[in-house]
């Protein structure tokens, strides 16, 4: 068995990848360009990509290629019919971030919420030290208790924030992205109510062409003065030109580990200066703590372990 890793750099250098080099060979690629990916997958039994497109066309030229396994939960990366076609199962692994991007969520709200950044220049510039007095409130901060809380995506990630929000005393509500989400711990809202009522809203959403764009320009205007707006579903679910443009009004805060296009651009918009102390921007890391990409590499060898075995039993050769 020829196995390729397309993007073992997505995966972090700190990794054990033993689990999924008993099945056969693995070739290791740190990175591979579209101008590579076809001669690297030629001959490959089984192929496991993060974020390299594989698409018709390359599918077709793999004749080898008997599995895909995507090193997430998304799987827009590859042209799921054409594998269905040619044969080719793909598999992805499911809820094994949902700790991570929960907690990164937290962090990133208390970051804002707390106005660490003040705090933590005002001691570090000796400014505490010069003070005659033993505290220093120069940017009052709120509490999630008795505040409104509004996930967009209730899927696993989104349930797990709304559960600890709840913990934490928010009233939690949510908008169903795809109208088929019903919980009856949590208030069902219009898009249009929760962005109304919310004093913190979180995204855990996929993107799809029920998402893209969801928040534009409009809703942001109906959110509430210093109300909160976190992403970590994904990045063209907010409109980021018109997100910049409320922020530099001064009327809301936000919190992004996901852009619509990654890395964020040198001259995207949320990088002026000026919006600093109302935005924070991490690179795409909310699903990579240590324990969710040790599962994830767990998740890929059980889809391993659970193809081969199904090819055995229908007296196939793997």
């Amino acid at each position: 068995m020829k196995i390729v890793l397309l993007d073992a750099v997505t995966l972090g250098e700190d990794i054990d990848l033993t689990p999924i080099e008993r099945f056969g060979r693995l070739d290791i690629y740190e990175r591979t360009s579209p101008s590579k990916t076809r001669e690297r997958i030629a001959d490959a039994d089984i192929v496991i990509s993060n974020k390299v497109v594989l698409d018709r066309e390359l599918l077709r030229s793999a004749e080898k290629l008997k599995l895909v396994c995507i090193a997430a939960t998304g799987m827009n990366n590859v042209d799921l019919q054409a594998a269905k076609e040619y044969g080719i199962e793909v598999k992805n692994v499911a809820g094994y971030s949902t700790m991570s991007v929960a907690q990164h969520t937290f962090a990133m709200l208390f970051y804002l919420l707390e106005k660490l950044p003040y705090y933590d220049s005002y001691v570090k510039e000796g400014e505490w030290s010069r003070s005659a007095i033993f505290t220093h409130i120069g940017r009052p901060f709120h509490e999630i208790e008795g505040k409104s809380w509004g996930v967009v995506g209730l899927g696993s990630i989104g349930r797990k924030v709304a559960d600890i929000a709840e913990a934490f005393g928010a009233k939690v509500s949510y908008y169903s992205t795809r109208g088929k989400s019903h919980c009856d711990r949590y208030e069902r809202l219009s898009l249009e109510e929760l962005m109304r009522e919310s004093d913190i809203i979180s995204i855990h959403a996929p993107l799809d062409e029920k998402t893209k764009n969801l928040i534009g320009e409009r809703e942001l205007k109906l959110m509430k003065e210093d109300a909160l707006i976190l992403n970590l579903g994904r990045g063209g679910i907010v409109d980021e030109n018109a997100l910049a443009k409320e922020l530099a009004r001064g009327r809301i805060y936000a919190a992004l580990d996901v852009c619509s296009i990654e890395p964020l651009p040198e001259e995207s918009p949320l990088l002026e200066p000026s919006l600093s102390s109302r935005v924070l921007i991490t690179p795409h890391i909310a699903w990579t703590s240590v324990e969710a990409r040790k599962r994830l590499i767990e998740g890929i060898a059980e889809n391993m372990e659970e193809f081969l075995s199904a090819q055995k039993r229908r007296g196939r050769q793997p």
